[in-house]
């Protein structure tokens, strides 16, 4: 039923991973600048690019209504779900921290 072979007779190849994505390293690497950044300065940076989206956003669609031939109303309106889907994703991100704060400080 059962094999009496030792473990440290057991042999077979050796395979050697290759890393496929620059994201990816070893030990002996050092990891890219953006793995290097705390959480909260991932977390401002992304709140700025929110801001900035959402500032896109509004400043198309001023120029869209001063000057209409030179805005297409496409680019306004992709623009405009941009901004909406990142405000979105941060204000769920943003409760999901909240909600895990509370979680750690209900556990005390």
């Amino acid at each position: 039923m059962y094999s009496t072979t030792p473990i440290s007779a057991v042999k077979g190849n050796l395979v050697t991973l290759q890393a496929t994505n620059p994201k990816h390293f070893g030990e002996d690497e050092k990891p890219s600048e953006g793995l290097s950044k705390s959480f909260g300065q991932l977390l401002f940076d992304s709140l700025n690019e929110v801001s900035s989206l959402q500032n896109e956003a509004s400043q198309l669609s001023v120029e869209a209504i001063i000057n209409p031939d030179e805005v297409a109303p496409h680019d306004v309106t992709i623009a405009m779900a941009k901004a909406n889907m990142s405000l979105s994703i941060a204000k769920n991100v943003m409760d999901r921290v909240i909600q895990g704060y509370k979680d750690l400080t209900n556990l005390r």
